[in-house]
């Protein structure tokens, strides 16, 4: 089992053979068919094609999308230098990630000099699949935030090809997608509750450049210059077909926009076709689970996420926990009386102020004291007494 939130997780994860099987005589189309069907073109990954079967049944969503990165970034390294060598490629990314560095990074400041390879671009994977900061827009948008990560993959085949990558380079494409994404949406003809927010959400997570309210009416004033490969093109349609989704029906008018954006990238009409049937039974089979099309309750969905991930931080660190807890007389008669009456504002601070300071002790538990985690306590009083020892709920009814 990996687990990204912990040091050393790269080096499991080749030492274990998890990375892909060799994909040195699959070229661009096989390895993108490959790639999409796992929901990481979506931002919803779902499976990750690894020699060595690899279980995630207990991993967060994050955890998981870091996986699928590295694994996607490996694939592009095999296929563009046709090599299986995993130290060059750990040393190309970090060598391509150094000269990404945009502005919004901050990861370089983490990195300590002494470190190696593999724990410095844990740090900058980490980074780089960090969401929002709001803990809510957090559980709810992540699908467009991760879904973009794919470029991270396209601008590295570019690096990889070129040696060099431009700035100017990511901020047109990214300017490109959302001006594409949001034409789109206007040729629809019937506007969903959907469509606002997912235009909201591709303009909040483009990380290269500052952009908001696209007023393009037409194909022909979208400057394309920025998309050249034939990645960049899939990746492109496909965005397109996922915009379109959201009331699960293809108008005739967005099916000639679907149609006009294939065949102005020379896209063969079956891979055009294919595109549209792979979003549409993707989103399908897996709409319950990806919160954007969930909209219509986000609370719900996101208490419902929290809920889960509360329990399997407590789960992974019970021991500690309760090592913690029974050092700590006070806490635990207040946690006990809280399961039996509603505790009055002096005994709730004190408890908070308590359980904050076990949080601190235990990395995996900071995440209550980042800005929005305070709503998570409820759920973390909650399911402490029932995921502990038995013994533990033994003294808790004392």
């Amino acid at each position: 089992m990996i687990n990204p939130s912990t040091t050393g997780w790269i080096e499991k994860f080749i030492s274990n053979y998890y990375l892909p099987a060799p994909l040195s005589t699959i070229d661009d189309a096989g390895f993108y068919s490959t790639i999409r069907k796992t929901g990481f073109i979506y931002g919803h990954v779902v499976a990750i094609p690894t020699r060595e079967p690899l279980l995630f049944k207990d991993s967060t969503t994050e955890e998981i999308i870091k996986i699928a990165l590295l694994n996607s970034l490996y694939g592009i390294f095999e296929i563009t230098t046709k090599k299986s060598d995993e130290q060059a490629f750990i040393k190309a990314l970090l060598d391509f990630y150094t000269v990404l560095q945009p502005e919004s990074f901050s990861f370089l400041k983490k990195i300590l000099p002494t470190e190696n390879d593999s724990l410095r671009l844990e740090k900058i994977i980490n980074e780089r699949v960090k969401t929002n900061d709001n803990i809510i827009n957090k559980n709810f948008s992540h699908i467009v935030t991760n879904a973009l990560l794919f470029i991270d993959v396209l601008a590295f085949q570019k690096y990889l090809i070129e040696g060099a990558l431009s700035k100017s380079y990511l901020r047109k494409f990214e300017e490109t997608i959302v001006n594409t994404v949001a034409l789109a949406l206007k040729n629809k003809r019937k506007k969903s509750q959907y469509d606002d927010l997912l235009i909201k959400l591709f303009e909040s997570s483009v990380r290269y450049t500052k952009y908001s309210n696209s007023t393009i009416d037409s194909l022909s004033k979208i400057d394309f210059s920025a998309v050249k490969s034939p990645l960049e093109k899939y990746y492109i349609l496909d965005l397109v077909g996922m915009a379109l989704w959201s009331d699960a029906v293809l108008e005739p008018a967005e099916t000639l926009f679907f149609n006009e954006i294939g065949l102005l990238f020379q896209l063969n009409p079956d891979f055009i076709a294919d595109s549209y049937f792979e979003i549409d039974f993707f989103i399908k089979k897996h709409k319950k689970e990806i919160p954007y099309f969930n909209f219509s309750n986000p609370i719900k969905h996101f208490y419902d996420q929290a809920t889960q991930n509360v329990i399997l931080l407590i789960t992974r660190n019970k021991r500690r926990l309760q090592k913690e807890l029974s050092e700590s007389k006070e806490l635990v008669i207040l946690l006990a009386a809280s399961t039996h009456r509603e505790l009055d504002s002096s005994e709730k601070k004190r408890m908070k102020k308590q359980l904050l300071d076990v949080c601190k002790t235990i990395p995996s538990l900071t995440i209550f004291l980042l800005p929005g985690g305070g709503i998570l306590l409820p759920l973390l009083i909650k399911f402490i007494p029932q995921l502990l020892p038995s013994t533990f709920n033994e003294n808790l009814d004392q």
